[in-house]
């Protein structure tokens, strides 16, 4: 499979410019010649974290989310803001949501949430060894209630469907598969 790019942009038009969001529609020449339209979403980055407690419980939070219309369990997460790394972001996030900040923290790699129409890429981190860093500071449209959960509770919550976003479930297993690499070396 070759790198080189199948699809050529011919035109894009910007349907909506938004806070957190762009809508495009975009005009393509694909490999075979003929144009094609794509929508697309483009999204800001964003991260989520994994906070391990130094008891070994994960930090999680309830949120509300509009679009689905649901309470979700979630990990801390949030949007990259300019002229700031990941990491950076993920550490600001974590103390404005959780109230902690981590003494060590570990990158788990990065994904596209749903790269079929939406840029939005998410890093993952871990955070270990939170020691508290003051009340949280949500943002004045954020809703959410943090709670500390058994490590357990919280993969067995993502096998059982309970947990249901994507980047919760994909963080927990990352962080299961780091955490068992790290024991070994140990």
């Amino acid at each position: 499979m070759s790198d080189s790019r199948p699809e050529k942009k011919l035109s894009q038009r910007v349907i909506y410019r938004g806070r957190v969001v762009d809508l495009f529609v975009d005009q393509v020449r694909g490999p075979d010649g003929r144009k094609h339209v794509r929508e697309v979403v483009g999204h800001r980055p964003a991260v989520a974290m994994v906070p391990l407690l130094p008891d070994g419980r994960v930090l999680l939070v309830r949120q509300f989310r509009y679009a689905v219309g649901k309470w979700l369990w979630e990990l801390p997460a949030g949007l990259v803001e300019r002229k700031e790394t990941p990491r950076q972001a993920a550490q600001r996030e974590l103390r404005e949501e959780t109230g902690y900040r981590a003494r060590r923290f570990h990158g788990l790699g990065s994904f596209f949430s749903s790269p079929g129409f939406n840029q939005e890429k998410i890093w993952l981190f871990l955070a270990q060894d939170l020691v508290a860093a003051g009340p949280t500071t949500l943002d004045a449209d954020e809703f959410l209630i943090p709670r500390a959960l058994a490590w357990s509770t919280a993969l067995a919550w993502a096998a059982q469907g309970k947990i249901t976003d994507g980047k919760t479930i994909l963080g927990l297993w990352q962080a299961r598969e780091w955490l068992k690499k790290e024991k070994t070396r140990l």
